[in-house]
């Protein structure tokens, strides 16, 4: 994993070379906003961090929320950032109920750029750099639909209900599996935890005995999941486990045969695109307003190559 993190890392600062701001006479304040910590986070700020070393003329402050739930958290940072005198902020928003502190920044003149998931209506933003989750969701659902059959039964370890990005890849998923008609026995909310993640599993696991198959929509459940088939003794060739995010431990899942695949993001990639999309917004410069960082499905066979 840390192989390919310096790969991308060193990549990112190529380009940011090329992309940034120029000069530290020109320096651009920005503030870079995380939601927990979880190595995907890690993967995030660790970019950030690559871009301004790129690029003397970028100065970032960060922070990070205490868990999938800590909206207060995240809006005592972003009004810190704002009091900090920041010029653009980006961040991964924990909830759509930030959204007020947003505006008052963007009030203030900050600029705003949204990391891996949106806020539903919500216009005042510069850019949403992200993955598309639904369509990644469907790469879980396309692969589910190739090792599932007619009567089969699913249960899905959903993240946190109600989060957009974390919607979209059950809904996408479901979407890629049409066409099997497979018996969903059971949905809950993992928070992406991988304590909740091990309970949720368990359950699924107690109500439906013969269960065929598990999604979980982020990294830790998924690995959590794979916990309670081992302590429940169920060999691995009789229940399928598809994860999201590839972390967390998933990729000792993976090696040891109990996770199936699981989808990756590039939580690098994605925070490049959205600090370069920051600078660049404040320079006055046009960006996308979408900026898709791409997904992909790993499994034992090519894992290999998104550690």
């Amino acid at each position: 994993m840390k192989s390919r993190l310096m790969t991308i890392l060193g990549a990112i600062a190529l380009l940011a070379v090329g992309a940034g701001p120029g000069t530290a006479q020109d320096k651009v304040k920005l503030g870079f906003i995380t939601k927990f910590p979880v190595p995907f986070f890690a993967t995030m700020e660790n970019a950030a961090k690559a871009y301004a070393a790129a690029n003397p003329g970028v100065e970032i402050s960060y922070g990070q929320g205490m868990s999938a739930t800590d909206i207060e958290g995240q809006i005592a940072l972003i009004e810190s950032m704002v009091t900090n005198g920041v010029q653009g902020i980006a961040l991964t928003p924990v909830d759509p109920t930030v959204a007020p502190a947003l505006d008052k920044a963007v009030a203030a003149g900050i600029k705003v750029v949204l990391m891996d998931n949106n806020i539903p209506d919500w216009k005042n933003g510069t850019a949403l750099a992200t993955t598309d989750n639904y369509n990644a969701g469907k790469i879980a659902g396309t692969y589910l639909k190739t090792v599932l059959k007619d009567g089969d039964t699913l249960g899905i370890l959903e993240g946190v209900p109600g989060v957009p990005a974390l919607d979209d890849r059950v809904n996408g998923m479901l979407e890629g599996l049409k066409g099997v008609n497979v018996t969903i026995v059971g949905r809950g909310a993992t928070n992406c935890t991988e304590e909740l993640g091990i309970s949720v599993a368990e359950d699924l696991l107690t109500k439906t005995p013969d269960l065929k198959a598990i999604y979980a929509a982020c990294g830790p459940p998924a690995a959590g999941a794979a916990r309670a088939i081992k302590n429940a003794g169920i060999a691995s060739d009789k229940i399928v486990l598809v994860g999201f995010d590839f972390c967390c431990g998933e990729e000792e899942a993976l090696k040891d045969g109990i996770e199936d695949a699981s989808v990756a993001q590039f939580p690098a990639k994605m925070a490049a695109l959205g600090v370069d999309a920051l600078v660049k917004s404040i320079k006055g410069q046009q960006v996308e307003s979408l900026i898709d960082s791409g997904a992909a499905l790993v499994t034992k066979d090519n894992m290999d190559k998104f550690k």
